[in-house]
């Protein structure tokens, strides 16, 4: 949820935003950015490129396209982190290219060479130690979880 309660909103207006969904919160501010952006400025290349960043595309095509998202089963043991791809093509296999940071797990080149897909891992892993195993239309990959004991304490003070 959004911490409504920080901003200088009555109680309608609270309860509007929290009962909106993502896609009409979307349109509304895109609708607010689209009243602040005088008209005779919107024809500008910067303006149109943080327009599609609000999620409103200038070009109508780039809509109704939608990137194709690889299957992913991820899980989790007391060790390893296994995440679990559907491969439709064996020639997928030549030109994937998978990345680990500590939490995500990042997907490039497939099905199309200009694809990208971001995973979140349910825990921290590793950075070294990952291992992929290709078998029955299933790419396997296990990542050895990361124990983090580092503990900082957060003061509590009362006013």
């Amino acid at each position: 949820m959004f911490p409504w309660n920080l901003f200088p909103f009555s109680k309608d207006m609270q309860k509007k935003f929290q009962n909106m969904n993502t896609e009409e919160f979307e349109k509304h501010i895109e609708n607010v950015v689209s009243k602040a952006i005088p008209s005779n400025l919107k024809g500008m290349s910067d303006l149109d490129g943080i327009m599609q960043g609000f999620g409103s595309p200038t070009n109508p095509k780039k809509q109704t396209e939608r990137p194709v998202k690889i299957e992913a089963s991820i899980f989790e043991t007391h060790d390893f982190v296994y995440v679990r791809l559907t491969i439709q093509d064996e020639e997928w296999l030549k030109k994937i290219k998978i990345y680990h940071t500590s939490n995500q797990m990042i997907i490039e080149h497939i099905p199309n060479e200009e694809d990208k897909q971001v995973l979140t891992l349910p825990a921290l892993v590793k950075k070294k130690g990952a291992v992929a195993r290709y078998k029955e239309d299933t790419l396997e990959i296990k990542i050895p979880k990361s124990v983090d004991m580092q503990f900082s304490e957060i003061d509590v003070q009362d006013h």
